[in-house]
């Protein structure tokens, strides 16, 4: 069987694009530590640390590139181990 290999060339506008909000988001991340939530500093450091990994998963890594199966399989992957952090927090919540 051949297999194809497709190259995905990204144009550096699109790489710089995502570094900047990769580096934005990092700053954001710093903003909001030094902020008293509560609780709430915690669920907002995880949802900014997912869209990071999720910028560099779908641009550096060609995620976006690849089958729909592959992409399904990333969400369902990313919401079980939300649900898991959710419930962990829960239980260490009523200790």
């Amino acid at each position: 069987m051949a297999e194809s290999h497709h190259h995905h060339i990204q144009p550096y506008t699109h790489v710089v694009a995502v570094l900047v909000g990769l580096l934005a988001l990092t700053g954001v991340t710093v903003a909001v530590s030094r902020i008293e939530l509560g609780a709430l500093n915690i669920w907002i450091a995880i949802l900014i640390a997912s869209v990071k990994s999720s910028l560099v998963l779908l641009f550096f890594m060609h995620l976006k590139y690849e089958s729909r199966f592959i992409r399904i399989t990333f969400l369902v992957t990313i919401f079980t181990l939300a649900v898991l952090i959710g419930f962990l927090f829960w239980d260490i919540s009523f200790r």
